[in-house]
């Protein structure tokens, strides 16, 4: 991204919103590295936390692999080490923090609305309202053979099961009145009946008729996050997201991006605070831009190992090339039409043909062998140079609408976002766009909800309803 910033002088700048990325289910962890920490050691995830904390980011978010990935029916090698639940981990990272939110990726296609939302209104109540639930939707059968249900649903039916998710969930998140929970003369809390309601959905997705467990969170209930690119996981977004996670990172596609999707907004009666934008993005950091541009070619070769580099040829040539050398040259022969088996590392190619000529053109251009150009091809980085250069990019980004922020993919677990925290943060609060510290709650002097931490809105809670009128699934949300 261009680091020329276009700020006028008189105008307030708008204000970086940054999130810490867990690494670790993606392909970009580099887990050779001596530094690399463990994926099921809860210290790694206390350090990487408690990092992102002490650098004020707005939250800490964790992907969720329901299965380790394949190629070739065999467990691809380097990806992960390890794919721990998501809820308990969020759980624990929030109990050793204070301030910053937890945000975690659960799947509204192998989970049900009233169990899932009463386990993150739970942890919502014990972080004190720090809690987000990346909305994300599954439809192949390498997933679904986890489940009873299988691969049943149909691709073009997973975004209407997460519509009738989320409408149920935050149904139940909004049955409890304010004034739900009573205290008597004698100090003891109890539940006044008149102000729960139950709530009743009969849709094609579900049947619910439930009571909620749980009161109306500090928040009023948990921060949605979506990060679908499609047209229809762009209008899912704009109905019920409050973040997209987005993979826009260049300054054009960003801005383009972000048009699009608040422009949407007005439509389903939003405006365009009620939705942040925040792309993915990895970096690497120098004491000048050259020494970045080395050290990212170096991270780039660690994170394409030789089976991953053959894997991915593999899948643009669509099937598998014994013998061949991660250190030689690409294959002589010409792609397939074959069809990748499911699990298989996934790359879409719309003409095999031209991309495999297309890729042996800039390996003798440039000199590179296999691993090396599926390194150049994959692994980029959306920010590289010396802490000046990176704070820069960030700020104009967000100034010009690019983006209202980045949730940065470190490479290494857990220390990754060490040397970010303390070489770019501070010139972001220098040039007046980054929070100094955490706000508190101006009426009770608490730490702020994760709600407010990002300026979000509260949602509006339901009007009250005589005992035993039913909610359906929708209202209030």
């Amino acid at each position: 991204m261009s680091t020329e910033s276009a700020r006028p002088a008189a105008t307030a700048p708008r204000q970086v919103r940054l999130v810490a990325h867990f690494p670790g289910v993606n392909s970009a962890t580099v887990w050779s590295d001596p530094a690399a920490g463990s994926q099921i050691d809860f210290a790694s995830f206390r350090h990487f936390a408690q990092t992102a904390e002490r650098g004020l980011f707005d939250y800490v978010f964790l992907a969720e692999g329901l299965r380790v990935r394949e190629h070739g029916g065999e467990i691809h090698d380097l990806d992960v080490a390890g794919r721990p639940a998501t809820l308990a981990v969020i759980t624990a990272m929030a109990s050793v923090t204070r301030n910053i939110g937890v945000v975690g990726t659960l799947t509204s296609t192998f989970n049900e609305p009233y169990e899932l939302a009463r386990q993150l209104a739970t942890i919502d109540h014990l972080s004190n309202g720090r809690v987000g639930w990346n909305v994300v939707t599954t439809s192949d059968a390498f997933h679904g053979a986890n489940f009873r249900r299988g691969a049943y649903l149909p691709h073009a039916e997973r975004y209407t099961r997460a519509e009738e998710f989320v409408a149920v969930a935050k149904a139940l998140w909004n049955s409890w009145d304010a004034a739900a929970i009573v205290a008597d003369r004698a100090g003891g809390r109890y539940i006044d009946p008149e102000r729960v309601r139950r709530v009743t959905h009969e849709g094609p997705q579900f049947s619910v008729t439930a009571t909620s467990t749980v009161p109306r969170s500090p928040q009023g209930f948990p921060v949605i996050v979506q990060a679908g690119d499609s047209p229809a996981g762009r209008d899912f977004a704009a109905a019920n997201a409050e973040i997209i996670f987005s993979r826009h990172t260049s300054f054009a596609e960003g801005q383009a991006f972000y048009r699009d999707v608040k422009g949407r907004l007005p439509g389903v009666g939003r405006t365009e605070d009620s939705l942040l934008i925040l792309p993915g993005a990895t970096f690497a950091l120098g004491d000048t831009d050259a020494d970045a541009a080395e050290r990212a070619r170096a991270i780039s070769l660690a994170q394409t190992t030789p089976q991953t580099a053959i894997a991915w040829v593999e899948a643009i040539w669509g099937h598998e090339l014994p013998g061949l050398d991660p250190d030689g040259a690409l294959p002589r022969t010409d792609p397939s039409d074959g069809q990748q088996r499911q699990g298989q590392v996934s790359t879409q190619v719309a003409d095999r043909v031209a991309r495999a000529e297309q890729l042996r053109s800039r390996a003798a251009a440039e000199g590179l062998t296999l691993r090396e150009l599926v390194a150049a091809e994959t692994a980029r980085h959306t920010f590289v140079g010396s802490p000046n250069t990176i704070a820069a990019a960030i700020d104009h980004a967000v100034q010009e609408r690019a983006a209202d922020g980045f949730v940065l993919v470190p490479h290494l677990t857990p220390g990754g976002l060490d040397e970010f925290v303390d070489r770019v943060v501070p010139l972001l609060q220098e040039r007046g766009v980054f929070r100094t510290r955490y706000e508190t709650d101006p009426e009770t002097g608490a730490n702020s909800t994760l709600r407010r931490t990002l300026g979000l809105p509260r949602p509006p809670h339901v009007a009250w309803r005589p005992a035993g009128e039913r909610v359906p699934a929708g209202v209030g949300a």
